[in-house]
């Protein structure tokens, strides 16, 4: 088993044991890998990479091959517990709509993205009249596979416009730690927001 991303073990120490999770976009699996064997959930992955789902075979994860813009409507409200979207949220088309469903499926969801309001992208654009390229966002503009990049400031006016409950937030850097300063100036120092919420 490997060793979990510090974003992963923020995200695994919100997850209740014995609870029901949805994990979407769930790479090579690693999360619920730790989850099943830690806090004894249950639960699928989807994914669309096969190697990733490969990946997810040979850890014994249960994963459904889907590409998350063909949505969940087969699914019943609140079927898990939990819907994770781990750095993927930014690379939907209808992000909105990915969140409500996200919501609809699960009693909570859990999200991270990376933080376009970061100091250092902003200075890089400002200074350099480029689009930025940082540790959390590290493609070029033409190769990214994020198509709605957001700052903490955008994600929070969307989640009040919707009526979603932020129950917890963790704003950390690159190696996912949280600094002296962040929770002061969040949209201004965080590069990764992490979050738990729930629908109103």
């Amino acid at each position: 088993m490997s060793k979990l991303r510090a974003d992963q073990q923020i995200i695994a120490n919100w997850i209740q044991a014995n609870s029901r999770v949805l994990d979407l976009g769930c790479g090579d699996g690693a999360l619920l890998e730790q989850l099943t064997q830690h806090r004894q959930v249950s639960g699928y992955g989807v994914e669309i990479d096969p190697k990733a789902i490969l990946q997810c075979t040979e850890r014994g994860v249960n994963v459904i091959q889907q590409d998350l813009e063909s949505g969940f409507g087969h699914l019943r409200n609140h079927s898990f517990d939990y819907v994770v979207m781990s750095q993927s949220l930014q690379t939907v088309q209808k992000t909105d709509e990915a969140l409500l469903e996200m919501l609809r499926i699960g009693r909570e969801g859990i999200i991270s993205f990376p933080n376009m309001g970061y100091i250092r992208g902003r200075l890089q654009f400002a200074l350099g009249g480029r689009m930025p390229v940082t540790r959390s966002l590290s493609h070029t503009w033409y190769q990214t596979p994020n198509i709605h990049l957001c700052t903490i400031r955008d994600f929070e006016a969307l989640c009040r416009e919707k009526g979603i409950e932020i129950l917890e937030r963790v704003v950390v850097d690159n190696d996912h730690a949280t600094r002296p300063g962040m929770n002061w100036m969040p949209n201004l120092l965080g590069k990764v927001a992490l979050y738990r919420l729930k629908k109103s």
